[in-house]
């Protein structure tokens, strides 16, 4: 028996125009290009903020090497027996010393937010100033130490922005160390300065031929390179007493002196300054910066420098100089950009810790109930009541189903359970209605209208059932002999209003099809267990499914209001009072998506027509009694754990590749691979439960690496569409028939 719908074909010769569903499509996509981009933008983002912080931590592939015992034939001996001052007026090499009974004060390593504001509060106290020799990572997170620190009257320099010694860099990474750390002088203060000391570098004869090439580039560039003449040692931690001799100079002497206000535990520094300070003034010594050392001018290596050819002024503008223009906006820029990183990389590590716990809490509690649910449904005792042997309908909606249509009503004829199928036609182009009824098969009718989308198909076909129980399935969908039967049994149980069945990928002989199997057999099937004994299945699957047809009815059929009709009509049926149960014996073969772009293509409408249904029915929150149990349950853990942990489980693997690459790799592949352990302990039980090939696991791992991935990324989409706001209609994917009998699927 077959209904037409009338139809009559383009005049010949002419164009045929657009039909009204082709031109929503047409918009749907042109609606969806911004949000993919929106999604990759957001991305990028996060991956940029990362990489940021992670550089300020480490440079990439971190340079930890110090180089030691190499000699110095190049360096003129002017230079390593002079003063601590190093300037290179008219491009001679001019060494200058701190004048006698004078003490320049140096930190280096800093800013800290510990360390560094107590160092502060003392040189006020005693009206000392300093010169900080800052680390421009360190300045770009610490902003406003660093304004605090020059408006106190203090003079800063640089210490390089990661902390390297630039005697293994070449040219351009000094040139980016010494930029980068002026940008962050210029956000952090608006100032630049022509200060510079090396890290690992603090006295004169330090400099040998390696390091000697980059004084000289910098000098050349303006800077003046500043060491030391006494060292506190205060970083080995000797005690008070050893601090303040050791950076104690000779009598009468001047002396430019080291100690550190940061780089690691400062305590003994912080109790060791204050004396220093009483001692020295107690001998006649006055306090001074760097610059206003130099504006005394007491060459000691070579010909003394002109206050003009120097730059000195005998104040803090000789080293200080006002940021402006570009320098000043991306320093600023910068300044933001870190602040921005440094607030979200502590928040995504502490929702690293929350979906990490609930990762690993939904996974212990799929494998505990899975084991519960399949103990329960497999003991001899159990039973939902008499048999059911009456007939049911099968509803078979089918649009352009040529490749896979014959495949499936020939599985269906094999029934051991007798059945009515309706092939309800949704507007093929492809003679899909004239090949079901070209089959000749007995008990199918082919019922025929206009393109009205998959749920339209659906209510067509119940309307039409003859039976109370309607079994719904896919047009590319084969099942075996005994699954309609079955799946029918639960209905013995006048509670159930609906079975979900076991829905299995046929075409898993591709690299693609084989890791669906995967997710399919872990993912959807130990969840409807668990869900099942929880009473709150949030979905009966389109590729296999049965209904009361009383009950599809009071709901008022399969809704479009999203695009997930089968989540749809499954929650609204929970909040109507039936009961739905999950039938794993119920087994049937789908074609999964055969292309990355088609899988992209169903899981984005998966994804999102979940999200439309659970906002849909987001009244069931409020829900009482025995129907509102989906509200209370089941709502929040979808939520949780289709939504929520998924849109944030990447940072699983983002944290894996940002340890990999600035903290340590051994550790983080550990970590990992942990978490993947635990991922194919379940996955090896849930293959067990449904006595499945273990051989397909192997695949796991590319499939965490690759796979994964892309789903991370459709949900992100999805979840970027559903804030923006907007509407997609039931797609069609390319089929190819590959799923020809129960048998051959697997």
């Amino acid at each position: 028996m077959t209904t037409p719908t009338p139809s009559s074909p383009p005049a010949r010769g002419r164009r045929r125009a657009p039909s009204r569903i082709e031109r929503a499509a047409g918009r749907a996509a042109a609606l969806q290009r911004p949000r993919v981009l929106l999604a990759l933008l957001l991305l990028l983002a996060l991956t940029c903020v990362m990489l940021l912080d992670g550089y300020l931590r480490a440079e990439v592939g971190g340079d930890q090497r110090v180089r030691t015992g190499a000699g110095a034939s190049d360096v003129p001996d002017e230079v390593l027996d002079g003063g601590p001052i190093l300037t290179f007026p008219g491009g001679q090499a001019t060494t200058l010393s701190v004048p006698d009974k004078t003490i320049a004060l140096t930190f280096d390593d800093g800013p800290d937010p510990t360390w560094t504001p107590q160092v502060l509060e003392i040189l006020e106290e005693y009206d000392v100033p300093g010169t900080f020799f800052l680390v421009g990572s360190m300045v770009s997170r610490y902003p406003d130490i660093v304004r605090d620190l020059v408006e106190q009257g203090n003079e800063v320099g640089i210490h390089t922005f990661t902390h390297v010694d630039l005697s293994y860099q070449s040219d351009a990474r000094v040139t980016r160390e010494i930029e980068q750390t002026q940008l962050a002088l210029a956000g952090a203060a608006g100032i630049t300065t022509t200060l510079f000391r090396a890290p690992y570098s603090s006295e004169t004869d330090a400099i040998d031929n390696y390091s000697w090439p980059v004084y000289e580039k910098l000098g050349e560039e303006g800077y003046t390179s500043v060491f030391i003449d006494t060292d506190s040692d205060d970083w080995k931690q000797p005690g008070v007493s050893e601090i303040v001799e050791w950076a104690t100079p000779e009598d009468g002497e001047g002396a430019s002196v080291l100690f550190h206000d940061a780089g690691g535990e400062r305590a003994q520094t912080i109790e060791a300054l204050p004396e220093y300070i009483e001692k020295m003034k107690a001998k006649g010594y006055t306090f001074t910066t760097i610059s206003g050392a130099m504006a005394e001018q007491q060459p000691t290596g070579g010909p003394a420098a002109p206050a003009e050819a120097s730059g000195t002024d005998g104040g803090l503008q000789a080293a200080h100089h006002k940021a402006t223009g570009t320098t000043l906006y991306e320093g600023k820029a910068l300044i933001a950009a870190v602040a921005v990183a440094e607030w979200t990389v502590p928040a995504l590590s502490v929702g690293l810790m929350v979906v990490g716990v609930a990762v690993m809490g939904r996974f212990g509690m799929m494998v505990i109930l899975a084991r519960r649910h399949h103990r329960q449904r497999n003991r001899r005792r159990f039973g939902w009541g008499p048999p059911v042997t009456g007939p049911v309908s099968v509803v078979v909606p089918a649009y352009n189903e040529k490749e896979c249509i014959a495949n499936t009503l020939r599985s269906l004829a094999r029934s051991t359970h007798p059945i009515e199928i309706i092939v309800v036609d949704d507007g093929s182009t492809d003679g899909t209605a004239e090949i079901a009824e070209s089959l000749g098969l007995p008990g199918v009718r082919v019922i025929r209208q206009a393109n009205a989308g998959k749920p339209a198909a659906l209510n067509n076909g119940v309307r039409n059932a003859r039976y109370d129980i309607v079994v719904m399935m896919d047009g590319d969908t084969v099942f075996e002999p005994d699954t309609v039967r079955h799946l029918v049994q639960p209905f013995a149980d006048p509670s159930v209003g609906a079975v979900a069945g076991n829905a299995k990928v046929g075409n898993r002989r591709t690299l693609i099809g084989a890791w669906q199997h995967i997710e399919y057999v872990m993912g959807f099937n130990l969840d409807r267990r668990m869900y099942d004994l929880l009473r709150c299945m949030p979905t009966i699957p389109g590729a296999i499914g049965a209904f009361r047809r009383q009950a599809v009815l009071e709901a008022g059929g399969m809704s479009d209001d999203t695009l997930a009709e089968d989540t749809d009509i499954t929650i609204a049926l929970h909040r109507a009072g039936w009961r739905v149960v999950y039938q794993e014996h119920a087994r049937a073969w789908t074609e999964a998506p055969g292309s990355l772009k088609q899988l992209w293509s169903q899981r984005y409408r998966w994804s999102y027509g979940t999200m439309q249904a659970l906002w849909k029915h987001r009244g069931s929150l409020k829900d009482k009694g025995p129907s509102g149990r989906f509200g209370r349950v089941g709502m929040p853990l979808v939520v949780l754990f289709q939504v929520v942990t998924p849109v944030f489980a990447p940072l699983i693997d983002v944290f894996t590749v940002y340890s990999m690459i600035f903290v340590d790799v051994r550790s983080a592949l550990l970590a990992w691979s942990a978490v993947l352990g635990v991922q194919l302990l379940c996955a090896a039980y849930a293959f067990r439960l449904d006595r499945d090939k273990y051989r397909y696991l192997l695949m796991m791992p590319l499939q965490q690496l690759a796979y994964r991935q892309m789903m991370y990324l459709v949900l992100i989409h999805s979840c970027v569409t559903a804030l923006t706001g907007g509407r997609l209609r039931w797609q069609k994917l390319k089929r190819t028939g590959e799923v020809g009998t129960p048998t051959g699927a697997g």
